[in-house]
């Protein structure tokens, strides 16, 4: 008889195990896309400048992380206005960082020569960063709040009109003025 409590023990513990292991792997392959509310994720990365850039760099400003490449139409169409965008905040306690997933250095560095971009900014060809975001449409910018919390978040090209971007837009400015 306690032959078979010990069985039945191990038999209910290997049970839960199975069911624990289950749950650790559905978790884990589960798509992380960071949404309007969400706690923005962690990440290391060297811009081209050389600096180490973490969430830490940016305490008590407002971050614009927006993930581009240099073939990406829409990405070439926002550019001009991002880069103002970042001119225009530069001192206003807002930081742009972009985030190439160009594989291609050179076409990178094309690009970021050819708008003579004003901000920071860093490659991620095997797209480790943006996959921590769950970014697989690009554009794509997360605007993220003094505390860390993503508060926007666009995706490609808004549906409503079919464009990229306009970071210069007086809604989208007055909105990022009001998390300042």
């Amino acid at each position: 008889m306690t032959h078979s409590k010990v069985d039945l023990a191990i038999k209910g513990t290997i049970a839960a195990l199975l069911v624990a292991l289950g749950f650790v792997i559905v978790w884990s392959i589960e798509e992380h896309i960071a949404g309007v509310g969400d706690t923005a994720p962690n990440f290391t990365i060297t811009t081209t400048a050389g600096e180490t850039m973490t969430p830490r760099n940016f305490g008590g400003k407002v971050l614009v992380l927006n993930f581009w490449a240099s073939w990406c139409a829409p990405c070439v169409e926002e550019a001009p206005s991002l880069n103002e965008f970042a001119k225009t905040f530069k001192d206003s306690g807002v930081v742009v960082l972009g985030v190439s997933v160009d594989r291609n250095e050179q076409a990178f560095q094309n690009f970021v020569k050819r708008f003579d971009v004003a901000y920071p900014t860093a490659r991620d060809p095997r797209q480790d960063l943006s996959y921590r975001y769950g970014t697989y449409k690009i554009p794509e910018s997360y605007i993220i709040d003094r505390n860390g919390k993503v508060v926007r978040k666009y995706a490609g090209l808004p549906e409503r009109d079919g464009q990229a971007i306009s970071w210069m837009n007086p809604e989208l400015v007055g909105f990022v003025r009001s998390l300042l």
